[in-house]
């Protein structure tokens, strides 16, 4: 299963505003900027309430082809972050006074899904029916 790097206490060093980064507003197209030369693609989260980083990151992994480290900034709660690393996240920068224990708890809950997600292509019925086919 893709693992999803959790950052509890940001710092200057894992914030990663480096020159090779790119910010996105919710309100930001993530088609619009030329990703040739970008290592990591941060997506604001500004309200738990608000999911549009959602799409953005669903669009940045499967329609682009993003494979840099795609990261949750924000008001990014632990309840979120499977959801997140289904969508594409890679990182996850963690509000304040979120538990990062629960949180990595909560990412093995569930060993696969029944649906697609922006890193497994294949649904876990039709891998399952694969497998039986080839024995």
């Amino acid at each position: 299963m893709t693992t999803i790097f959790l950052i509890a206490k940001p710092d200057r060093f894992t914030l990663g505003f480096g020159e090779n980064t790119l910010k996105l507003a919710p309100t930001d197209d993530p088609e619009g900027p030329d990703l040739a030369g970008v290592g990591r693609v941060v997506l604001e989260f500004p309200r738990f309430t608000d999911g549009r980083a959602y799409s953005q990151a669903w669009l940045l992994r499967r329609r682009l082809r993003f494979a840099g480290d795609l990261r949750a900034s924000g008001d990014v709660r632990v309840d979120h972050v499977l959801q997140m690393r289904r969508c594409g996240f890679s990182s996850a920068e963690l509000a304040p006074g979120e538990d990062p224990a629960l949180a990595l708890r909560l990412l093995d809950a569930f060993s696969g899904f029944y649906q697609r997600d922006a890193l497994q292509t294949l649904a876990l019925r039709a891998s399952a029916l694969r497998v039986s086919e080839a024995v």
